[in-house]
């Protein structure tokens, strides 16, 4: 059954808000202002129709949006977009009592996107490739995409083929692409073991096809040439599936802020560190000590730090930063720490630094939520917040990037 509601305000995955018996229905694509009809489920209900739309509803730039769960706001007015986006970072930070001065969005073009996560299924109608469905796991094949790179997007067909090689199961399997400065870098998970028969097609496809490399559940099956990536003046191959920032403007627009941030450092830790997205661009002007668990993204970092040339001095560590962080007395060596930790933060290892000395702190973080729980640590540590910056770099969805730069003064002798 359909019932009218108003909507009150945007909530923080995208969602319009509508407050009802005490509570929040949440309804998405609604914009705030408007008046729709929706069919109610729970604290949720779908859109049917929108009676009053708002002045600030734009149309989309996808024929998939609504159908596809890959973008939530594409039908918001570019301003109120970046307006609400850097919201996201302000509330979180007003939640744990920080009053800072939030800088502009920095923001991300369409058709920036250099990595894609496509889920892939072998069907009888075919190998169906694209995005899961909006809250269901129902697989919508995508034909546009204006988030992607063109090289990507417009690789489908290939990517389609391929994914239809290396399928050895009916079930639905993760197809992980990324844009390299040498061509398209390939990862297939959980698609089925891949017998020789699977192997010798997918090489000889991939080699007529101009794909950099092929792996699957990790193992490469080829690599015709290195996917690489360049951080500063270094060169990379990152091993296959490892974390990349999404977008290559705002990996630059991030190192810019931190770079100069701990110019003035000698030595700088670099925590969470993965291939050396910062490392490699702070060793331009200070030794640094990477750390990071993942062997194989440390073992990259390290190779592109040896054949690259001009660089100070890169020492790595493989730690478990969460279970084992490094210790205030550790951090002592250090002038400066940056730390880009996943989604839940790096708790732990902010009540270390907060128990440092080191003067100066970038927090990158790609959740507002635990980079303002890392932050009121860090505050009542005894540092300055010196500013915080959101980067888009996930157009039209609610995930936002943050820099954060801190500084605490240098005690007297």
């Amino acid at each position: 059954m359909s019932t009218r509601f108003q909507i009150a305000r945007l909530g923080a995955q995208g969602d319009g808000v509508a407050d009802v018996d005490g509570g929040h229905l949440f309804i998405p694509f609604a914009l705030p202002g408007e008046v729709v009809t929706a069919a109610r489920e729970k604290d949720r209900a779908q859109l049917l129709a929108v009676l009053e739309p708002s002045p600030e509803r734009v149309k989309p730039a996808c024929r998939h949006f609504t159908e596809c769960g890959g973008c939530a706001i594409q039908h918001l007015e570019d301003q109120a977009y970046r307006a609400w986006k850097r919201s996201l970072v302000v509330h979180a930070l007003k939640a744990r009592g920080i009053d800072a001065q939030v800088a502009d969005l920095v923001t991300c073009p369409p058709h920036s996107r250099r990595r894609a996560a496509f889920t892939a299924r072998n069907t009888d109608t075919g190998l169906h490739l694209g995005y899961n469905q909006a809250f269901s796991n129902i697989l919508v094949d995508i034909e546009e995409c204006p988030v992607l790179l063109p090289t990507i997007i417009g690789s489908a067909g290939v990517l389609r083929h391929l994914a239809s090689i290396v399928a050895n199961t009916s079930k639905p399997f993760r197809f992980l692409v990324t844009a390299t400065a040498s061509g398209l870098d390939v990862a297939a998970a959980d698609c089925g073991k891949p017998t020789e028969a699977i192997r010798r097609a997918a090489t000889d496809f991939v080699i007529k096809s101009g794909i950099a490399r092929l792996s699957i559940d990790g193992e490469i099956i080829v690599e015709a040439v290195k996917p690489t990536l360049v951080f500063g003046t270094a060169t990379v191959t990152p091993p296959p599936g490892a974390f990349v920032q999404a977008v290559a403007e705002a990996e630059n627009a991030m190192a810019a802020l931190v770079t100069e941030h701990v110019r003035k450092a000698k030595r700088v830790a670099d925590l969470y560190s993965g291939c050396g997205t910062f490392a490699l661009r702070l060793a331009a002007n200070a030794e640094v000590h990477a750390v990071e668990n993942d062997g194989p993204a440390l073992a990259a970092l390290d190779r592109g730090f040896r054949f690259a040339n001009g660089l100070k001095r890169v020492t790595i560590e493989r730690r478990d930063l969460d279970r084992r962080p490094l210790t205030f007395k550790e951090l002592a060596a250090f002038d400066a720490v940056v730390f880009d930790p996943p989604r839940a933060g790096a708790e732990d290892q902010s009540k270390q630094i907060a128990r440092s000395d080191v003067p100066y702190i970038a927090a990158v973080s790609c959740n507002p939520v635990t980079l303002a729980r890392d932050l009121r640590i860090l505050i009542d540590g005894g540092y300055q917040l010196k500013s915080v910056t959101p980067i888009d770099q996930f157009l039209w969805s609610p995930h936002v990037e943050t820099v954060s730069l801190l500084e605490k003064p240098r005690k007297r002798r």
